[in-house]
């Protein structure tokens, strides 16, 4: 059984316990992440995620087997201070990535102390409202580097295999200065370019995801590219396999084409 990999969006801080604050900007983002089970095809045994909101030296890979929570935002309300996802780690899954690492070349490092960050818990927590999914987060390289982070997809891609579930949690568009009418033309654009390239597979698809700055509105749609970085990883354990946008809009927030792809077929 061979599980698909996912780029998700992850939506602003602690949208899911804000939903009536947002009328209803979030939900058509909630309604595909609670089908994710569903499209998946089977309960993988784990998640291992790449979040947007952390960045290491190396890849660093979360160990603590019982993560608790980083608050990573600011400006919520106070009651987004205490929430809780209390979603097991595993410290098991940490040493097979840091070994899929190491036989690929790539330098690793592990976290023991870490929490989770809503990268991961803000998805995790409509996707799988019970907090009973082993989950392991591993951070971003420092540099940013396209190509780095599409061979880390290629050295992780035998968990595929392994019941593991690799998701890739960013954003398709995250400008901030520009959320609203002011980034609409820059997301359609930029999204529009971002499904046409994923249609490829292989080789050319990760061509031009290296050369992403390239694309139009590149810098309009990702003045920095942490959160554009975890679809490399995504992309990179399943070059070869076809994409799916499976969540799209193009009135987000007002204005905003934003979107969401699987990567690979659904595990039986």
């Amino acid at each position: 059984m061979r599980f698909p990999t996912l780029f998700v969006s992850h939506g602003g801080g602690p949208w899911p316990w804000m939903q009536d604050t947002w009328h209803g900007a979030y939900d058509r983002l909630a309604a595909a992440l609670r089908g994710l089970p569903e499209e998946i095809g089977a309960r993988p045994r784990a998640v291992l995620m790449v979040s947007a909101h952390w960045e290491a030296e190396e890849f660093t890979v979360q160990s603590n087997p019982a993560p608790g929570m980083i608050y990573d935002y600011g400006g919520f309300p106070a009651h987004t201070y205490s929430i809780r996802y209390p979603a097991p780690g595993s410290p098991e899954l940490a040493q097979r990535v840091r070994a899929l690492l190491g036989a690929s070349g790539i330098a690793s490092a592990e976290d023991a102390q870490r929490g989770f960050d809503h990268g991961m818990y803000a998805p995790m927590a409509v996707a799988y409202p019970e907090a009973d999914m082993p989950t392991v987060q591993l951070s971003l390289r420092r540099g940013l580097d396209p190509e780095q982070h599409l061979a880390l997809g290629r050295a992780l891609a035998p968990l595929r295999d392994e019941g593991v579930l690799i998701v890739g949690s960013g954003l398709s568009f995250h400008n901030l200065r520009a959320f609203g009418p002011a980034g609409g033309p820059a997301s359609a654009a930029f999204d529009h370019w971002l499904d046409t390239s994923l249609a490829e597979t292989g080789a050319a698809r990760s061509a031009a995801l290296t050369a992403w700055q390239s694309a139009p509105s590149a810098r309009q749609a990702h003045p920095r590219e942490e959160h554009l970085l975890p679809l490399m990883v995504a992309v990179g354990a399943a070059e070869d396999e076809a994409a799916v946008r499976d969540y799209h809009e193009d009135d987000f927030f007002g204005a905003l084409s934003v979107s969401n792809w699987r990567f690979g077929e659904p595990a039986r």
